[in-house]
């Protein structure tokens, strides 16, 4: 009796404690009006996007530039918008695609770090807690400039102890004050029934209740190439697979060595020329160390590589609208499991791995996460290995800071370095703090190569492409005004905001009654081929740059994108005048990067690595079932080789029900 009494306490505490200090949070946040002001567009923003070979013709002959930035990832990106908005003669040059290594391969979070303000707390580490201090006001920053790509969201921290009610909450609301006026909006204790409501695949057993906080969640690649396009309209030079083989140095009247520019290959055309810059960036990632030997050969290396993989499962693995957080995994690691893009993304892992230009999601590391969502999901969910749609991995830099006299630590945050030869490098952080990052870079540059900008940092505030005039209803207008399905217009508008228009005017006519226009890429998608088109006007030079980054289809569903990849290399020949070879070449090279980088090759490991326990007459007649499906000997099935089939066989019967369900 007693110990059902103090856990009526217990609970009611909590909801009373929650409700004061939540609206005592809300209120303080809505008087302080905490929302970023967006800045109007700068007067040198251009109505229209440069062409990639006007780029890349301006990259080669123009006599000097103030910035040359190597690097096109997030804070590449961001570094180049930050120059150019202060009125610096900015290049930039990316060896693959913008965001086509760690940016895009994220958990999709713009996030403060809950985790790092418990070791703040625990540790008294006031750098942990600057840190996260940073991210919070940076989140809301972001949130605010890109609202059609980026969100408030909300996360479901599950509790199965009732002491960690009270332990948990006071985390939680500790990270709602330290956000301050930037507060998404307030945390809230709910109880077990209101927990299973929310999110009805919860284990139910032994658990209390649950607390929800807010974090944001994005579209990370098509926010990566949002900033590309953005430094562009405010007039810097970017470029996306131009390789730099080279940097080039002089002596000063010092006799100090001191770089000066880059050799560069435009990998796509071959044509080789150098960039001269006043300041070189080195942003670069995990390709950090590289970089920086080509400026110094003997310096040692700061940068330890690090694996995050994530998968990729059906919508019905998670509400549609709300995630959820496993705070302490069997090895004290932290997995989210989140709805994404109609799917459910789980992850990530943390694994020391090698550099390489081909990540490829580990197995190991694959059943690692299916079996931690186990834990957390009830019995009436099955966690199937083959229902994993896709899986991929993202290295992550972790580095050390060689501004400290301890070099082999790791830092915390990220690092702005400038060598003997005024190579300023920029390294570590994470996607939430990009733009921070790159002012502290500019910032660094400028004083180091004596710049002289023609304004300060005016980042803060500032809209990106496709924000300025973007609503959460202007999908109405598309749909209406261009007869497309409805579906196909709340996609286009979150994707490209206040261009999505630009994007409707490409589309084909479906010669149907509705949609009038719109053809889709894949039917269980909303991608379409006008995407493909615009995608071409956004620097896409290969059929990957459009399935992994402008589209986000290898990403969600690997097969489906083996599917569509045919469609989609027959649009870019057309408008990039391919021949019958290089649409070959692409067709191959898309292939491979699906089953190497998307977890396509884990599909084909199945089959040995997953047990059947079927009889020699089962497995032979359910051989000559799939083969009868199989039609093209690809070795396994997709939606569209059953609706093939279904239309010649319309006799149900002739699938047993344990097939069906096994299919």
């Amino acid at each position: 009796m007693g110990t059902k009494v103090n856990r009526k306490v217990l609970k009611t505490l909590a909801y009373a404690a929650t409700g004061a200090l939540g609206l005592g949070a809300y209120t303080y946040y809505k008087s302080q009006n905490s929302v970023l002001q967006a800045a109007p567009k700068p007067a040198n923003w251009l109505t229209e996007l440069p062409s990639r070979e006007a780029q890349v013709e301006s990259l080669s002959t123009t006599p000097e530039f103030d910035i040359l930035i190597i690097g096109g990832g997030a804070t590449g990106a961001g570094c180049a918008v930050d120059a150019a908005s202060r009125g610096l003669k900015t290049a930039l040059v990316e060896k693959y695609d913008f965001s086509s290594g760690t940016s895009s391969r994220s958990t999709k979070l713009i996030h403060g770090g809950v985790r790092y303000l418990q070791k703040a707390i625990m540790q008294f580490d006031i750098e942990q807690y600057r840190m996260v201090k940073e991210a919070l006001t940076e989140r809301a920053n972001l949130i605010n400039i890109a609202p059609h790509l980026s969100y408030p969201f909300p996360i479901m921290l599950p509790v199965y102890k009732l002491w960690q009610i009270p332990y948990f909450w006071v985390g939680i609301k500790a990270y709602d004050v330290v956000a301050g006026r930037q507060l998404l909006k307030p945390s809230y204790f709910i109880s077990k029934n209101t927990a299973l409501e929310l999110f009805p695949m919860l284990k139910k057993e032994s658990l209390v209740g649950a607390i929800v906080y807010y974090d944001g969640q994005h579209n990370d690649a098509r926010m990566n190439i949002s900033l590309a396009m953005t430094a562009a309209r405010l007039g810097a030079n970017v470029a996306n697979h131009v390789a730099v083989t080279e940097l080039v140095h002089e002596e000063d009247e010092k006799g100090q060595k001191k770089v000066i520019g880059a050799k560069c290959v435009d990998k796509y055309t071959g044509k080789e020329f150098s960039v001269k810059a006043k300041a070189i960036i080195n942003a670069t990632g995990p390709y950090t160390d590289t970089i920086r030997k080509m400026d110094n050969e003997k310096i040692p290396n700061i940068c330890q590589p690090s694996s995050g993989v994530h998968i990729v499962l059906p919508d019905y693995y998670s509400p549609q609208n709300m995630g959820l957080l496993d705070p302490s995994t069997s090895d004290g690691r932290v997995i989210f499991f989140l709805p994404w893009q109609k799917h459910t993304m789980a992850g990530t892992t943390d694994t020391p791995c090698a550099l390489t230009d081909y990540p490829t999601p580990a197995e190991d590391d694959v059943n690692f996460i299916i079996n931690e969502i186990k834990n957390y999901l009830n019995n009436d969910v099955q966690v199937r290995r083959g229902d994993i749609l896709s899986a991929w991995s993202g290295i992550r830099p972790l580095v050390s800071d060689p501004n400290k006299a301890d070099t082999q630590s790791l830092a915390r945050n990220h690092i702005v370095h400038v060598s003997d030869s005024k190579l300023i490098t920029i390294a570590g952080g994470k996607w939430t703090t990009y733009r921070h990052m790159a002012e502290e870079t500019i910032d660094a540059a400028i004083e180091a190569c004596g710049l002289k900008p023609k304004n300060e940092c005016i980042t803060k505030g500032l809209f990106l492409e496709g924000g300025h005039n973007w609503t959460p209803t202007s999908y109405i207008r598309l749909a209406q005004d261009f007869g497309i399905e409805t579906e196909v217009a709340i996609h286009l508008s979150n994707t490209y905001g206040d261009q999505a228009d630009k994007v409707a005017e490409l589309s084909s006519l479906t010669g149907k009654r509705w949609p009038v226009v719109g053809v889709r890429l894949h039917q269980e998608f909303p991608y379409i081929d006008a995407e493909v088109k615009y995608a071409v006007k956004e620097y896409a030079r290969s059929a990957v740059d459009v399935i992994a980054r402008r589209t986000r289809m290898s990403f969600l569903n690997v097969l489906a994108a083996d599917e569509a990849l045919p469609k989609i290399v027959e649009i870019m020949a057309s408008e990039l005048k391919w021949s019958k070879q290089k649409q070959q070449e692409e067709l191959e090279h898309a292939k491979e990067f699906l089953k190497r980088e998307m977890g396509l090759n884990l599909k084909y490991q199945m089959k040995t690595t997953v047990p059947i326990n079927f009889s020699k007459e089962e497995i032979s007649t359910y051989i000559k079932r799939f083969r009868s499906l199989d039609k093209s000997n690809k070795g396994y099935i997709t939606h569209k080789d059953l609706r093939a089939f279904f239309k010649v066989n319309t006799v149900l019967q002739y699938f047993e029900p344990d097939l069906i369900k096994f299919i």
